[in-house]
């Protein structure tokens, strides 16, 4: 078997008559029969093929074999968006009188999914601490389906011993998923870990470079059956140009993932010296509270890097504007090194309580350290400090 970055390169869609080197766009929305019978074979899951855009591609086909390759995956299923394979993962499985186990902190858009439309559906969702474990085993009812977590978490950077999760989830029969957005595919694969599933927004690093929108599920075959079941249906699916960017990004995810974990690491370092800032967290600091863990189950600390200003929500206000390189911008994971404020952007549709519970604070800053050198990052950075 050959090493994970050379599949991302070498893993391609079959080369066609034309004998082209890099694997061309399909862009169709549908797909031609030899024969009626063929049509009817291939509508009744007799014989491999594609039928509609909606239910495969062959873009979408080669994102999804690099991505179960990557992840160590049986099967995938690509999506439009993150939230949409978030969505997507549930609905698969889920029904009226279910119950979801989740980490306290996970992204704003998954909140309001737990809290506001599935229990119009009759799903509910209890909320755990991410390092409570035995909370975890006693949320846990006849009712419950699935543990979600985010490790690391938007934007609190908890890290979760997926390991330990995994046992929980087994001894009780229910399945655990995995959000691996910041981690990628490189850094941590959750399936080595015990978890069922495995879950990204492509639209962040594995694009890395700001230009397209996905989601892809990761999982055992009979779990994505349920996937593809669900969602050639209700129609999230990813088109084939994202698909064929997303599979051309995935060739240098590797590569881009080093210098962002590089960057982010001597900036963290950084930042811990300066005064105005009360905590900094990155999960290969030292001193962030589960740095074993974050070792034992990622190979680097990721791109993300947190910390909390001591002149709070002015402060961090004044922090942003000061900025001259970093994009002041919704997105994350992207070459160009970034700086958000999540208690009035990503998390700003939490209470104040809520956003405190789960370790967003008026002053907390997220910054997503992009691949400038470092030097040029630190500049602008020490630079915007001193101005607050």
């Amino acid at each position: 078997m050959k090493r994970l970055e050379t599949e991302a390169i070498r893993l391609q869609s079959e080369r066609t008559n034309n004998g082209e080197h890099s694997v061309p766009l399909y862009l169709t929305s549908s797909y031609v029969f030899d024969s009626a019978e063929d049509m009817r074979a291939q509508f009744a899951e007799e014989k491999e093929g594609h039928i509609y855009s909606r239910y495969a591609n062959p873009n979408v086909d080669e994102f999804i074999q690099k991505m179960t390759v990557l992840e160590g995956a049986e099967s995938g299923w690509a999506t439009a968006t993150g939230m949409a394979a978030v969505f997507t993962c549930f609905g698969a499985i889920l029904e009226s009188g279910d119950h979801i186990v989740s980490c306290r902190s996970v992204f704003g858009s998954t909140h309001k999914l737990f809290t506001e439309i599935f229990p119009k559906w009759g799903i509910t969702t209890s909320y755990v601490d991410f390092d409570d474990y035995q909370g975890f085993e006693s949320a846990i009812t006849e009712a419950t389906k699935i543990i979600y977590v985010e490790s690391p978490s938007n934007p609190a950077l908890d890290i979760i011993d997926l390991e330990r999760i995994s046992k929980i989830a087994k001894s009780k029969g229910i399945l655990f998923a995995v959000d691996n957005c910041f981690a990628t595919p490189f850094l941590q694969r959750p399936l080595d870990f015990g978890a069922d599933i495995s879950i990204h927004s492509a639209t962040k690093y594995i694009d890395g470079q700001g230009r397209t929108l996905g989601g892809v599920i990761l999982g055992s075959n009979a779990f994505i059956q349920k996937v593809k079941a669900f969602a050639r249906h209700t129609g999230p699916a990813l088109s084939p140009f994202n698909a064929w960017t997303l599979s051309k990004s995935l060739e240098t995810l590797n590569v881009r993932m080093e210098r962002h974990c590089t960057n982010a690491l001597e900036i963290a370092k950084r930042l811990e010296n300066r005064v105005e800032i009360s905590k900094v967290k990155y999960p290969f600091l030292e001193s962030h509270p589960h740095f074993e863990i974050a070792q034992k189950q990622m190979k680097s600390g990721g791109g993300i890097v947190t910390f909390e200003l001591k002149s709070g929500i002015d402060g961090g206000r004044q922090f942003l504007d000061a900025l001259n390189m970093f994009s002041l911008t919704a997105n994350l994971g992207d070459v160009r090194s970034i700086a958000t404020h999540p208690a009035s952007t990503t998390h700003s549709k939490l209470s104040p309580e809520q956003r405190e519970a789960v370790g967003i604070t008026d002053g907390l800053v997220r910054l997503s350290i992009g691949l400038e050198h470092v030097e040029d990052i630190w500049v602008d950075l020490d630079q915007a400090l001193q101005s607050i």
